[in-house]
């Protein structure tokens, strides 16, 4: 299993490469020599900025405020070229209490199924399994869960009347019955 860790990295970031609607999604890592670049859905970029969120009102404390990540914001674009070290299937969150940091682990496989079998999904990976495993500071944590949040929100608008995505011709909305909106 090869596990690519950045405690602490110089810099951690998500973004998107593509217009909307098109966009491929990147958590970015890297310190001085080396840099490592993930596929993620966007989905999971959401529920990894909710789910730090969360943590952070719970254990952060005031290193972990709003206040605090307004310092450790990165609004830079991801650092080119980009090449994808692997696509995220699992994705997991702790906190590190003794160290008051986060820790984030983003697997191309399924930790829990690795652990039972042996491969995942029946089938071996190439060069075997991966994880990128990155800590964080609770005010880099804060910031990173922001940044997170204004790049799934920067896609295509939301239609008013049934809420799914506008592309720049329209859709067709199921609640006008199948007509264009």
């Amino acid at each position: 299993m090869s596990v690519f860790e950045y405690d602490p990295p110089e810099r951690f970031v998500v973004g998107t490469v593509g217009p909307p609607g098109d966009r491929t999604f990147y958590l970015q890592a890297s310190d001085g020599h080396r840099r490592h670049q993930i596929a993620v859905e966007k989905v999971h970029v959401g529920v990894l900025a909710e789910r730090i969120e969360t943590l952070l009102d719970e254990v952060g404390g005031l290193e972990g405020g709003v206040a605090a990540a307004v310092g450790s914001a990165d609004n830079a674009p991801l650092d080119t070229p980009i090449t994808e070290d692997f696509r995220v299937l699992a994705l997991s969150l702790a906190w590190d209490e003794e160290r008051r940091v986060v820790v984030i682990e983003c697997h191309d496989h399924d930790p829990d199924a690795l652990a039972e079998e042996g491969d995942p999904q029946g089938e071996p990976l190439v060069g075997g399994p991966s994880t990128l495993r990155v800590v964080l500071s609770p005010a880099k944590a804060r910031a990173f869960a922001r940044r997170c949040e204004t790049v799934v929100s920067a896609g295509r608008p939301s239609c008013p009347f049934c809420g799914g995505p506008l592309d720049p011709e329209g859709h067709i909305c199921p609640r006008a019955n199948g007509y264009r909106r």
